[in-house]
């Protein structure tokens, strides 16, 4: 190492190194000025990932759902959706399966809107009435599904000495069957409000039916009114044999109609549970999901408390000017921008839920809504989303006792002609809905002889459908009350575009 001297105070020289003292001071500000960038680097990582963790906390819609290369997370969306169904079961709480007494009761209001207009005897085969009638579940009525031998449930109005109308509720049936129609278990007061005539496969069964114990009383041919599930070919026989037949009444159709507060909270159930459904799912919804994908993912969500798959229309964009879909959907790819429609129904304690909702899936992580958007429709979707709202409303504020179903109809279109879209509302308004999701009275604007009773359940399903671009149509089940104020068993109807 060399030196060099330099002059003391009193003229003596001092040695001096080679590395000057501030070259060292900088090294070791150096050294410290590097730790201190690691400790912030990371800081600022931890920071970052608490950040990722408490999103993920926070947010339905978590970063791991995002497609990367290979695709969406399907699983994980899936997950997502009945861990958000699955948080608050509470609209399951007032629903408590039809009792044996109500069956009774049903059949014995039919018995005397029979009495009312004169007929003999109610006609059903298995199917959604004799489910309704008799208390016997599709499962159960399934197997006897209309086939060659009839099979017929008979509800015949019967007077007690005190002047009161009640049912009598008979069968007819193949020899062959006559155990398996005894353990169907149709509730009744005791075994003698329940009769049973059976046919040998060589016989006319209804011939056999006609000279039975239950029309030995002569005079003129015995009337029978027709359900309007049966085949047309029992309706001849019936005729061929004897019988007069004649179809529904207003009187008979209005029992089922009409529905009692056990079955009002069955379908508050169902149908809210159904938007919950949907309104679970949606916050896990990632783009690149196919429509396909999007209606399995709904369909598992629906059965993971226990409701019964029954229909799921997933469309997006433009496939949702087909209100209920066509043979080129399924395989169309979510996008941020993309206008999703979502028709489902589900079946719970045996009645149906059929609703619809219309909505865009969150913007990415970070972003403000609007601000990645470059979807050129994207005004015009925010206005039909809100005109056909409006429109709904409109129509909830005719439900009222006494109006007619075509008023109702009117009233909701009238908003959508006005805002000049009346071209693009291409269905009725709605339907009534029960242990099936499509009954009467239907609510088209030509239907001026329907009215509304208290007690009626209808679909409120409003929408506009333009060609190549996309659909908007909000459903939503009202109940009509003594009131003039329809009541919603949907739970909550959509807020907006990202809140359906």
């Amino acid at each position: 190492m060399g030196s060099q001297m330099i002059p003391g105070e009193k003229g003596a020289t001092l040695p001096m190194t080679a590395t000057p003292i501030p070259q060292l001071v900088r090294k070791e500000a150096s050294r410290r000025h590097a730790l201190t960038k690691r400790i912030r680097i990371s800081t600022l990582a931890i920071l970052i990932l608490t950040s990722i963790l408490l999103f993920k906390t926070t947010h339905n819609s978590l970063l791991y759902l995002y497609t990367s290369r290979h695709g969406p997370d399907v699983a994980s969306v899936q997950q997502c959706s009945i861990n958000n169904f699955k948080s608050d079961l509470s609209f399951l709480e007032g629903a408590k399966p039809i009792q044996a007494s109500e069956f009774i009761l049903r059949r014995d209001r039919l018995a005397q809107a029979l009495a009312a207009n004169k007929v003999d005897a109610f006609v059903l085969e298995p199917g959604y009435t004799f489910q309704y009638y008799g208390n016997v579940s599709q499962q159960d009525w399934e197997p006897w599904e209309p086939e060659e031998r009839p099979f017929l449930m008979l509800i015949m109005p019967q007077v007690s000495p005190n002047g009161s109308v009640f049912a009598k509720t008979a069968f007819l049936s193949p020899h062959f069957e006559e155990g398996r129609v005894r353990m169907l278990g149709i509730p009744s007061r005791d075994d003698a409000e329940l009769d049973l005539v059976v046919w040998e496969e060589h016989w006319n069964p209804y011939t056999t039916l006609l000279e039975s114990r239950l029309f030995t009383c002569g005079g003129d041919a015995p009337t029978l009114m027709i359900d309007e599930e049966m085949r047309d070919f029992i309706v001849r026989g019936l005729t061929a044999a004897g019988f007069h037949t004649v179809g529904l009444s207003p009187e008979a159709e209005l029992v089922r109609q009409q529905k009692t507060a056990a079955e009002v909270e069955i379908l508050r159930a169902v149908n809210t549970g159904t938007v919950a459904a949907v309104r679970a799912m949606r916050p896990c919804l990632v783009p690149d999901l196919t429509e396909d994908q999007v209606t399995t993912i709904l369909d598992q969500t629906l059965l993971s408390i226990g409701f019964s798959l029954f229909f799921d229309i997933v469309l997006f964009e433009e496939h949702g000017a087909l209100p209920h879909g066509g043979f080129v959907t399924g395989g169309k790819k979510l996008t941020y921008d993309s206008m999703v429609v979502i028709d489902v129904g589900a079946h719970y304690l045996g009645y149906s839920s059929d609703i619809c909702r219309s909505f865009i899936i969150d913007p990415p992580p970070g972003g403000r809504r609007g601000q990645q958007l470059t979807d050129p429709l994207r005004a015009e979707k925010e206005k039909v989303w809100r005109i056909v709202l409006d429109a709904q409303t409109a129509a909830a504020k005719a439900m009222r006792p006494n109006g007619t179903a075509a008023s109702v109809d009117i009233a909701a279109r009238s908003v959508i002609e006005d805002a000049g879209y009346g071209y693009g509302f291409t269905h009725r308004l709605g339907h009534g809905i029960g242990i099936k999701a499509h009954e009467s009275p239907y609510l088209n604007k030509w239907n001026t002889d329907s009215l509304l009773k208290p007690g009626m359940t209808f679909t409120n399903e409003p929408g506009i459908y333009l060609e190549g671009k996309f659909g908007v149509r909000h459903e939503d089940i009202y109940l009509v009350t003594e009131d003039d104020e329809a009541e919603l068993l949907t739970g909550q109807r959509a807020r907006g575009i990202y809140e359906p």
